[in-house]
């Protein structure tokens, strides 16, 4: 879904505008996840702690976020660091956008956040795809193959078919093959563009009229 959004930000020349200035602002669910105890920490640290469980994630506070975003206002949002398994004390400044791309494997799974969506994307990209990404990137992070490997068969792969692919059906777009499709980002990136000159509010209100 990172990926995806990133190319997004790219397409519409986003990442060039200076942060305060943007018109399109990119959020991770992964901002979100809770502060563990000191008894998960050690789990973590050992592979061994399921972050990909809806238990995981502060959905008050991804909520309370949002909906202030929603409402112009600017926030605050937690810096997770993810090699310590732990939220740091320094925030990350987010300024009011005209569009939000929120991203996570969980976004879908609460009700009260779903509905905040006016577009619901799900990225679906093959499990090979997903393995190799995984493993990349937390070697990235510091951790071992095996590790990673462990993690992935006991937590992310079982997560994902319980928690995750059931709020598919939640999805208004389906985004085959992730990044590499981009006959639907590029559907997607005139879309954004369209709301950001107007074109969209404009078609609403000709509906409403009749048009």
């Amino acid at each position: 879904q990172s990926t995806v959004c990133e190319k997004i930000m790219e397409l519409l020349g986003q990442n060039e505008v200076e942060r305060r200035q943007r018109k399109v602002l990119i959020l991770s669910q992964d901002s979100f996840y809770k502060v563990l105890t000191a008894e998960q920490q050690a789990k973590a640290l050992k592979g061994q702690y399921n972050f990909d469980h809806p238990d995981a994630f502060d959905n008050d506070l991804m909520h309370t976020t949002l909906k202030n975003i929603v409402e112009g206002k600017t926030v605050e949002v937690p810096t997770y660091d993810f090699v310590t398994h732990s939220r740091l004390a320094e925030t990350t400044v987010v300024y009011p956008a005209d569009v939000v791309l929120f991203e996570g494997i969980l976004v879908f799974y609460n009700q009260d956040i779903r509905d905040m969506f006016h577009l619901r994307l799900f990225v679906d990209t093959d499990s090979d795809v997903r393995l190799s990404r995984r493993v990349l990137r937390d070697m990235k992070r510091g951790r071992d193959l095996e590790q990673i490997l462990s993690q992935y068969t006991t937590f992310v792969k079982p997560a994902f078919e319980e928690f995750c692919l059931p709020t598919k059906k939640y999805a208004d777009v389906i985004i085959p093959r992730g990044v590499d499709n981009m006959v639907a980002i590029n559907l997607i990136v005139q879309h954004i563009q369209d709301i950001l000159n107007g074109d969209i509010c404009k078609w609403q209100r000709g509906a409403m009229n009749g048009h």
